[in-house]
Formats: structure tokens, C-alpha cells, sequence
């Protein structure tokens, strides 16, 4: 894109979607959310941190012509890795500064970061190439979230290209207490690179909407108001006015570019061996009603963990009731999930509720409400001591509908006699281990036990589960 000529144009003014995002405060970062602290600390082993003392080129001295770079001639131009300005005086030494810690503190973090990369690249790249974006954006979520859609920084930003709450709904995602779809990549990055591209086409340079998408737009006006007010726009104005940036910001450019470059090509800087993730393969399905992951999975005949993997952006392990919501299931279970799920019982389809605990309540008074027995409650909360219950804290109800029903007369789902008191239960969509034990009045320990299943075990339609009416079985 060209730069604004002359003073900048702050295109704000004309579009109401970037009005509301210069209001809202810019995205916070997960990693790199603090430079060293003065006096710089030196790394070891390797060269000093850089100088952060190094005098900063004001508005009026701004050089009119660039610093001159090369660059191998197999390379593809990048607006921003190739821009002259990396190499400038005081941008230079900070890059070699976070290069080194790249290499060094942080570098476990980084093998991580650009393992999971392999899960999105093709799809961040696909989208930075339909709107003619620098490809090196790419690496930009390495240095927000090192690629994890669960990432929360220390102020509250999420996803991959963490955002804060209020920058996220201003976008049109979903933030509440069973949706979070800033943690939803596949819904975030194309938002994130729209949010780029407008902040490259107010502020004419990809180093000041890097800064602007990190500080927020808004303080980055001021400071262009105040250090280069008739300036033409170009990447060396981000040294000009990064002395008014929080420390965060002043570093957030540098740090992407040493992430860049090392991620452009691993194996020069000792990441040779990292094995990217393979990308991530799935349908997609759509849910009518409220509905556990866990129904999810047995519908579709997959493992429940991968339907979680593949959906961080809930929260609860549920769906919203009252709403369609489109969630992802492994490539291939689409047909399988289309044809069970509507057979199963809406009132079947969630198979755990949350209680909040109020005063004087124990586990004993709310199993006895919820028509479930004490056992199942702290299976379902492993982590929760009985005696330190508090005031406010959730509880996971495990929901058997049998429990709190009559018991059906016929239980058509049963095979074989009764001899030594055993029955085969066949797995019907929709059951849960919890509710089988209810159904024929047996402990769920027991039914684990006699099946040798554990607490995480998932049964799927056509299962057989042993049952030992009048609780035989040894």
C-alpha cells in the first residue's frame, strides 16, 4: 500500500469500525510483555543487551534516505523483514538483543511456538495472501501467544492474537462465560489481519501498525501529534516516537522481527530439529441445543479429547442453549455424527450441569438435590477438598435424567441372563456410565470396576457393559 504523504491522515475519521477500535485499548501480549529491566541485563553466554540509551533520530532529523540493506536474491520481499529501517541505529541492536534470547532463555518456549505453528500455518498464510498482506505475519502470534489458543497474558488478552475483551466484541466475537472466541483461531485470524491491514492504511507504515496493534491506536496518534506532526509516513517514524511507547510496545516491534527472521528459517539459528504439528483436519457440524462435548464425541464415534482440542473456544465443555453453534469434529466423523446425534433425547444431551455452592451447603446437600450420589460428585471434581467448600465455587453435577425418573419397565437394551445376577448392557446413543449405573441402581464404581473402565473411560453406542444385579461381580 502506498504511504500517507504529508501529515497523516487519521482514517479513523472515516470509518466508524476503526473509531470503535481506537476507543477500545490495543491487544496485550502473552510473551514479551516486559523488556529487560535498566540496566539491561547481559546475556550469558553472548554479547551485552543492547544500549536502550542509543540516541533516537528526532522528527526533523529523520533521514530522508534509508538505510540501505541487502538481501539474498532467493528471498521473497517482505514489507516488513526487508523494510531498510531494521538495520537502522537503535533498531538494529535491539533486534540482536532478542535474537540472542530467542536462542537462549526463551528458546524452549520458541520450540513450542514454532511446533504448533504447523496446526495453523496453512490457514493464517491463506489468509494473509487473500488480502495481499506481508507473509511474515504469519509469525506475529509466536510473540503474542507462541501459538496457543488457550494463551491469557497477565492483562487479560487471549487467543493467538490476544485480544482484550472489550477489542474482541468491538470485532464481533463472542466473550462470555461459556464462549470465548478469541481462543477460536479459526474464527480470530481473519479478524486480527483486517484489524492489520486498517492499521496500516491509517498509519502508512507496517511498523506503526505493529506498534498501534500492540499499544493501541489512539496512544500512538498522540504520539505521532506530538514527535512528527508534518512527517511523511514511513517505518522510521516508529524511532522517532517510541520514546512515548510503554515499554512493552518499544519492544514489541523488535522482538517480532527477531521472531520472524528465526522462524523464516529455523535451522540457521540451532531449531533445525523442531518437528511442526500437523495441521489441523476436521469437520464441521452444527449443534441445535445446549450439548456436552462428551455426547459430541460418542455421537460422532471419536475420542472426546479431540473434539476439545479442536473447540478451546468453550469454555464449559458445552454448547449454548437457545442457538446453533458450528463446532469441529475429526476429519471424516461428520456423517457419523449427522446420523446419531438426532436421535438422542434433548433432555439427554447435556450430561453434566455447574452448581455454585452457597452458604452451609456440602457435597452430601447437593448430591442429595441433584438425585446423584457423593462418589459420582467427586469423581467429577477431583480437585475439590469436601471440607473447604466455599462460597462461590462450581461443582460439576454429573446428570443422570433416569435418576430423578421412573424406571423404565423393559430394559430392551439388555442381552443375555441373568445367571450368577449378570446382565450385558448394550451402549445406546446418548448414555453415559453415570446413567447406566443410575438406571439398574448400582454404584458407578462398581460398573468401573466390573468392566475394568476408569473414571475417563468413554463408552460409545454398541459398548457392552457388565452389570451384577444385586451388586455380585467380586
Amino acid at each position: 500500500m502506498i504511504p500517507l504523504p504529508g501529515r497523516l491522515t487519521p482514517a479513523w475519521r472515516r470509518s466508524p469500525v476503526l473509531l470503535l477500535l481506537i476507543v477500545l485499548t490495543g491487544c496485550g501480549s502473552l510473551v514479551g510483555t516486559a523488556g529487560p529491566p535498566s540496566p539491561e541485563p547481559t546475556l550469558s553466554p553472548g554479547p551485552p543487551a543492547p544500549d536502550r540509551s542509543l540516541p533516537i533520530p528526532s522528527p526533523k532529523g529523520v533521514e530522508v534516505d534509508a538505510p540501505v540493506i541487502s538481501r539474498p536474491t532467493w528471498a521473497p520481499l517482505d514489507p516488513i523483514l526487508d523494510s531498510p529501517w531494521t538495520v537502522a541505529q537503535g533498531l538494529e541492536e535491539d533486534v540482536q538483543y532478542w535474537l540472542e534470547s530467542f536462542q537462549t532463555r526463551e528458546a524452549e518456549a520458541l520450540r513450542q511456538g514454532l511446533a504448533r505453528l504447523g496446526r495453523y500455518r496453512e490457514m493464517v498464510e491463506r489468509e494473509i495472501a487473500s488480502r495481499r498482506l506481508p507473509p511474515s505475519l504469519v509469525f506475529l502470534p509466536i510473540v503474542e501467544s507462541w501459538y496457543n489458543p488457550t494463551a491469557v497474558s497477565w492483562v487479560g488478552a487471549g487467543g493467538l492474537w490476544q485480544f482484550m475483551a472489550p477489542t474482541a466484541r468491538g470485532l464481533g466475537l463472542r466473550v462470555n462465560r461459556l464462549v470465548d472466541e478469541r481462543r477460536d483461531p479459526f474464527l480470530a485470524t481473519p479478524l486480527a489481519l483486517d484489524f492489520l491491514s486498517q492499521l496500516h492504511d491509517q498509519f502508512g507504515s507496517w511498523f506503526l501498525a505493529l506498534a498501534a496493534y500492540n499499544g493501541g491506536p489512539g496512544r500512538l496518534e498522540r504520539a505521532l501529534r506530538r514527535r512528527a506532526p508534518e512527517t511523511a509516513a514511513h517505518d522510521g517514524l516508529f524511532l522517532s516516537v517510541r520514546r512515548d511507547l510503554p515499554r512493552e510496545t518499544r519492544d514489541f516491534v523488535p522482538r517480532f522481527l527477531a521472531a520472524a527472521i528465526i522462524a523464516r528459517d529455523p535451522a540457521s539459528y540451532g531449531f533445525g530439529d523442531v518437528v511442526p504439528d500437523s495441521p489441523l483436519a476436521f469437520d464441521e457440524v452444527e449443534v441445535e441445543a445446549a450439548t456436552s462435548l462428551d455426547v459430541v464425541a460418542r455421537a460422532a464415534g471419536v475420542e472426546q479429547e479431540a473434539v476439545e482440542r479442536l473447540n478451546p473456544q468453550l469454555l464449559r465443555g458445552l454448547t449454548p442453549a437457545g442457538v446453533s453453534t458450528r463446532i469441529r469434529i475429526p476429519l471424516g466423523a461428520g456423517p457419523t455424527f449427522a446420523e446419531a446425534y438426532p436421535r438422542i433425547p434433548p433432555e439427554e444431551r447435556v450430561t453434566f450441569l455447574e452448581h455454585v455452592v452457597a452458604s452451609g451447603e456440602t457435597l452430601t446437600h447437593i448430591a442429595r438435590d441433584y438425585g446423584v450420589t457423593v462418589d459420582d460428585l467427586r469423581a467429577a471434581n477431583p480437585r475439590i477438598q469436601p471440607r473447604l467448600l466455599q462460597i462461590g465455587q462450581r461443582v460439576v453435577v454429573p446428570k443422570a435424567p433416569s435418576v430423578r425418573t421412573s424406571l423404565p419397565a423393559s430394559r430392551p437394551a439388555l442381552e443375555g441372563g441373568a445367571a450368577d445376577g449378570l446382565l450385558i448392557y448394550r451402549v445406546r446413543s446418548g448414555d453415559t456410565l453415570t446413567a447406566i449405573a443410575a438406571q439398574h441402581r448400582v454404584r458407578v464404581g462398581d460398573l468401573l470396576r466390573w468392566n475394568e473402565l476408569t473414571r475417563e473411560a468413554i463408552i460409545r453406542p454398541g459398548d457392552q457393559v457388565k452389570i451384577y444385579v444385586g451388586g455380585g461381580g467380586g
